[in-house]
């Protein structure tokens, strides 16, 4: 079986290994040569240029201590020639910084000696799954018309499209994904997915905020503790690493974990290793962790609260998804779904959405994204008084968004005057009750001006009894 288990994992491929210590450098020939590689070996950087020239390599395993060319000069020149292949440095357990050079310099992973065989072959696995990855990606956008689907995510527009197409392709690997985006944009939903379609499918998938939980309580959340490790710690438990072996751990808002935390995560994901609190023995767990964030990682690289390395570890496949004002092609489906929900749930039977009511929503700016989005259907199924969504039943909130650093303090973030004065037409519009002569009064506007507006955004002016 364990043979078996070994064949399966077997990829086709050629990696060039450039190592001057003779004996590393052996070791490392004959254990990747078992698992079927094609293997290219040069004692010093000059040596790994000319078999680059001469030989077709899908990966380069470099040390960065090399005699003559050094290991960063020479990922610097492989990376000139040819910015797509997939390279993975060793350094000495002390340089961690020049590790992290070497990844702002374009290494793909790293590994620290003393590393075991095992650890390497897993980076060198999940480098070229990522490698594979993004050339079916390429290969993928330039065929016309495929489209992609999942249960309870909608996605007709292309930016969603995109997503659930990188979710196809990283999801059968074992590739750290990072997702981007918004607070509300459904980065959670795009987790399971990747979790579901995976091999781990059969396996948990486990979620953990880490703004939800108390920044003391946070590290024996993820890694468990012993009986005695603190006050109260009556029994030993396990963490959610633990919980979660042999499948997937969402860990949310990974911005806001603590530094001391950040150290334990690193460890995870290099050694795949690590103590429950107040314990001694080592703990081996088979994880795939999907990180999140609404935060601008880089700016917390510069301002220190982030660890480079952890984010390089995290940043292996980025899938930014972009908010719904971004994607108002998703809107109708959206609420489609949210009002079939709220139909199975209720007595209070709502068979869809008039056109005027769905256009209001087409046109909002959305600070809060999907989830908002889902509130505001509810809220409009829950109060509704007939069998379609109305204007009326439509309740934005039309309130200024809190303002960015520098903003002005007139318009909500990321909206236009001219959205700002469509929502306030719509807002007059729904208190009014439909009624268009009063919220043109409302408004201080003429009847002929507010036909103009109405027509502007795409809502029908119907003539009023009595006009």
């Amino acid at each position: 079986m364990k043979e078996d288990l070994k064949q399966s994992r077997q990829i086709s491929g050629s990696i060039l290994i450039v190592e001057d210590e003779a004996k590393m450098r052996r070791l490392l020939e004959l254990n990747l040569g078992d698992e079927g590689f094609t293997i290219f070996s040069a004692e010093d950087a000059e040596s790994g240029l000319k078999l680059l020239r001469s030989n077709a390599v899908d990966l380069v395993v470099t040390d960065l201590k090399l005699p003559g060319m050094d290991g960063l000069e020479f990922l610097q020149t492989i990376k000139r020639q040819n910015a797509a292949l997939p390279v993975v440095v060793m350094t000495a357990f002390g340089s961690v910084e020049t590790a992290v050079e070497a990844m702002k310099a374009g290494a793909s992973d790293y590994v620290l000696k003393p590393f075991s065989l095992a650890e390497m072959q897993m980076v060198i696995h999940k480098e070229l799954d990522v490698r594979n990855l993004r050339e079916e990606n390429r290969t993928l956008r330039e065929a016309l018309g495929k489209r992609y689907s999942h249960p309870n995510i909608v996605a007709r527009s292309p930016k969603m499209q995109e997503v659930l197409s990188t979710v196809e392709r990283v999801a059968p690997t074992n590739a750290t994904v990072l997702l981007g985006g918004e607070s509300g944009v459904g980065k959670d939903l795009i987790a399971r997915a990747i979790h579901e379609k995976s091999r781990r499918a059969s396996g948990p998938f486990l979620k953990i905020n880490s703004t939800a939980i108390p920044e003391n309580l946070l590290e024996s959340e993820l890694f468990g503790y012993e009986r005695g490790a603190f006050t109260g710690a009556v029994a030993s438990k396990p963490g959610k690493f633990e919980l979660a072996d042999k499948g997937t751990l969402f860990l949310d808002e990974i911005g806001d974990v603590p530094p001391a935390t950040q150290v334990k995560l690193l460890r995870v994901l290099q050694e795949r290793e690590f103590e429950r609190l107040g314990g001694t023995k080592t703990v081996k767990v088979d994880v795939r962790l999907i990180a999140a964030t609404n935060k601008d990682l880089r700016a917390a690289l510069e301002q220190g609260t982030f660890r480079e390395d952890l984010y390089y570890r995290l940043n292996v496949v980025p899938i930014d998804i972009a908010p719904l004002r971004e994607r108002r092609e998703d809107i109708p489906e959206l609420v489609k779904l949210f009002i079939s929900r709220c139909d199975a749930e209720s007595d209070n039977a709502i068979e869809g959405i008039t056109p005027q009511a769905l256009q209001i929503l087409v046109n909002y700016h959305w600070p809060g994204n999907v989830r908002e989005l889902q509130n505001i259907v509810e809220r409009g199924c829950a109060l509704a008084k007939g069998p379609l969504l109305a204007v009326e039943d439509i309740h934005l909130d039309v309130r200024p968004t809190k303002m960015t650093d520098g903003g002005t303090g007139f318009l909500p973030e990321g909206m236009s005057l001219e959205q700002w004065e469509d929502e306030m037409v719509q807002e007059a519009l729904r208190r009014a009750h439909g009624n268009k002569s009063q919220a043109a009064r409302m408004l201080g506007l003429s009847r002929n001006a507010l036909r103009y507006r109405l027509s502007k955004i795409g809502i029908a002016d119907e003539v009023e009894k009595g006009e």
